[in-house]
């Protein structure tokens, strides 16, 4: 096969964001002073130190709840035309969920869903 066209998108696509990425280096402004460093929260300078960690159980929730989130944005397009794309469509279907809700039970038994 000749990968001509292919290398040649590949280093205009390259190309382009090295440009890109390099005008925007030559103008943008380079002045810092000490209050671009700090956190800022609803306009209430900060007391003490600003960085906290938070647990890991806060991410765990975040990740399930993006991971169900976007099973949604696949079930409405689907729901809406799932009468044309028949049972080859069901069984896609299927197989997707079934997926997710093995990927839940991994994560409940695995005790991601509990709050310790």
């Amino acid at each position: 096969m000749n990968f001509t066209l292919l290398v040649v998108v590949l280093i205009t696509a390259i190309a382009l964001v090295a440009i890109a990425l390099g005008v925007a280096r030559l103008i943008s402004p380079r002045s810092y002073n000490g209050q671009k460093g700090e956190a800022y929260e609803c306009g209430i300078p900060t007391r003490g130190k600003s960085w906290m960690q938070f647990k890991v159980g806060y991410y765990l929730f975040a990740i399930l709840f993006l991971m169900f989130d976007v099973e949604t944005v696949y079930l409405f397009p689907w729901a809406v035309i799932v009468k044309e794309t028949g049972v080859d469509g069901l069984y896609c279907i299927l197989f997707f969920m079934i997926v997710l809700i093995l990927g839940l039970a991994y994560a409940w038994k695995k005790g991601a869903l509990e709050w310790k």
